[in-house]
């Protein structure tokens, strides 16, 4: 059911370009909500509200949103599937068992985790954390669809509906991804330390893998700095790597919260993989981070929206597996270096995720 002040959601997202925040409300039930970003009234302006009620994201973790559609895992049983919160369509991607090395013994699941060697948890406990992000190429009626799953922060796989099955994408030993997008005909992937992975998977051997480690200038942080890269495709065809900068505002045994401080980015040119160069604004653009696929967009398509700003949500995997996480959500304006934080104060079972028209 759907309450939209006279409207149906579908024409509204899709006369609107802006970027939308779902935000599950609830224990893992039936309620989400939809809000639109409004950057010159107030962040999350009432008449942009929409209430969605998707019963089938009861037990579901978001982790991937691309073209419209949201891809979701199941905690008790496993499996990866595309969603279109609009129309409820599903459509199934192969399950977290077939993913490489990840063995699945019951209600035990053994894989490798930040590129250590195999550990074992609970089955339900490792769904909850094992996939990262979910990434698509395409809309998946597109010909040349494919998919690709970060996993376990040290693993990734592709899948194309002619394999039926996801497969491994080859690494070096024990690498610690922390994004992955498509780029042109290849994918990639930075590592928390800044290299750069390119991989082909259309040479007939097999996927192959490129591995660069381009200079950065990147600033000497503290050591209560946390750091999350993000890989983002320009309108001019060039590589953006965006550098968040977080610090932990609590750090008991069950409870959780982070704030966001500062933004770095810098540019790959397409011609030239041995440098990032920093640059410092945006321009008339903004940045969409978290678990979709990130993106830039024009902000004179968007409406009440300024360009140089970031628009982000949480995506810290590995730390929302206490009883009490507090979401860091909000607007980073580049400019003036100030940060428009919302809902900070709200416990949410599955991450808030930008969906993108």
């Amino acid at each position: 059911m759907m309450t939209i002040f006279n409207f149906k959601l579908p024409k509204i997202l899709n006369g609107n370009k802006a970027p939308w925040l779902l935000l599950p409300i609830g224990g893992g039930a039936a309620t989400n909500e939809a809000f639109k970003v409004d950057t010159h009234k107030e962040i999350l302006e009432e008449k942009g509200i929409y209430h969605l009620t998707l019963p089938e994201l009861q037990s579901q973790l978001i982790r991937g949103s691309c073209y419209g559609w949201l891809i979701i895992v199941s905690m008790y049983e496993g499996t990866i599937r595309m969603l279109n919160p609009m129309t409820k369509v599903f459509l199934d991607l192969p399950p977290i068992s077939d993913l490489p090395d990840v063995i699945h013994n019951g209600d035990q699941c053994s894989f490798y985790f930040r590129g250590h060697n195999m550990i074992t948890e609970e089955t339900i406990l490792a769904n909850k954390f094992l996939i990262w992000k979910v990434i698509i190429n395409s809309a998946p009626d597109d010909i040349n669809f494919m998919a690709v799953a970060l996993y376990g922060s040290s693993r990734l796989a592709f899948y194309k509906p002619s394999n039926k099955r996801w497969l491994k994408l080859p690494t070096r030993a024990r690498p610690y991804f922390q994004d992955v997008i498509f780029f042109q005909r290849w994918i990639f992937a930075i590592e928390h330390d800044g290299k750069l992975y390119r991989f082909d998977t259309m040479t007939k051997a097999g996927p192959r893998v490129t591995i660069f480690k381009p200079s950065t200038p990147f600033d000497t942080v503290t050591t209560k700095d946390i750091n999350q890269k993000y890989l983002i495709v320009t309108a001019d065809g060039s590589l953006l790597m965006v550098v968040r900068h977080l610090i932990n505002l609590i750090c008991e045994e069950e409870e959780r919260s982070y704030k966001t401080t500062k933004f770095d980015i810098y540019e790959l040119k397409e011609n030239n993989s041995n440098a990032w160069s920093r640059i410092s604004s945006l321009g008339n653009y903004i940045l969409v981070i978290g678990f979709n696929a990130s993106v830039q967009m024009f902000a004179g398509n968007l409406l009440n929206s300024k360009g140089n700003q970031i628009y982000f949500t949480d995506s810290l995997v590995q730390e929302q597996l206490v009883e009490t996480y507090y979401h860091n959500i909000g607007i980073f304006n580049l400019e003036y270096g100030s940060c428009q934080e919302v809902l900070s104060d709200v416990n949410f079972f599955c991450p808030p995720v930008w969906i993108l028209p």
